[in-house]
């Protein structure tokens, strides 16, 4: 990661961090979920980087970004990520988002405009009404809120502790990327979220959507119904995985969206 460029892009109205890696070439940029961090797309950046321009920036209210006090809601994220676009003068990237990340991306796509040239979603927070409202009045706020009190090394040791599989690496930049979410950011769980069949059905570029076999979020049978609303859609189901795909498969997501991003460069 030493050879990466850290940079801040000014865009609507806020300070964005992001991480660079990969030189002049398609521009790919990856767009982390809840909690997380562009650091924590590092397993697969550095999947991408012989042959992408890859860049990773952190939403606001996480990680070296700015926290303003409101605009946590999807149109807001969507509106941050045509900002950088513009602001670092991406010609037409493939976005890549997971779960928040990926309800953002596909909010920019929906938007057209010829902005993007395809769309990776992995696991999108493609959410009923009835599920954003039980998200909303869990406790998923509340645990945060704790663990902003703990220190990086208890995040690591109760993580190892739910995700034995998972890479000592990933879960450290986890805990970092936790600990640098500010409750704000919590806002975007509020519904109602956009409505993801009207978002898929408006989307005009290539769509890889990649699920777990075992995830609660987007299942077969809604991806099945999203590839109806929308032929664009390609589904790829990954084996050994649930709504952390990224985190749980990262070699074989890397290969998905290799393969994908290699027949759209």
């Amino acid at each position: 990661m030493t050879t990466w460029i850290s940079g801040v892009c000014e865009a609507n109205g806020i300070s964005i961090h992001y991480l660079r890696a990969g030189g002049a070439r398609c521009p790919v940029v990856l767009l982390h979920g809840l909690m997380g961090s562009g650091a924590c797309w590092t397993p697969l950046a550095r999947a991408l980087e012989g042959e992408f321009d890859v860049v990773m920036p952190d939403a606001r209210g996480h990680g070296g970004s700015s926290a303003p006090h409101h605009g946590y809601r999807y149109d807001d994220h969507a509106s941050d990520v045509v900002g950088l676009i513009r602001g670092l003068e991406l010609a037409r990237p493939v976005l890549l988002g997971h779960s928040m990340g990926g309800m953002t991306a596909a909010v920019v796509a929906s938007r057209g405009a010829g902005v993007i040239r395809g769309l990776v979603l992995v696991d999108p927070t493609f959410l009923s009404p009835e599920r954003q409202r039980e998200v909303r009045d869990s406790d998923v706020a509340e645990q945060h809120r704790q663990a902003l009190g703990s220190t990086k090394s208890d995040l690591v040791a109760q993580a190892r502790a739910r995700h034995p599989r998972r890479s000592p690496e990933i879960v450290a930049l986890q805990a970092e990327a936790r600990l640098k979410t500010r409750m704000a950011a919590f806002d975007v769980l509020t519904p109602p979220s956009p409505a993801y069949r009207d978002v898929v059905s408006a989307i005009d570029v290539p769509i890889l959507l990649v699920i777990g076999d075992s995830s609660p979020v987007v299942t077969l049978e809604m991806a099945t119904e999203l590839r109806s609303l929308n032929p664009r859609v390609r589904i790829e189901q990954v084996q050994d995985a649930g709504h952390g795909l990224p985190f749980q498969q990262p070699e074989r997501l890397g290969e998905v969206v290799l393969s994908f991003l290699r027949e759209l460069a």
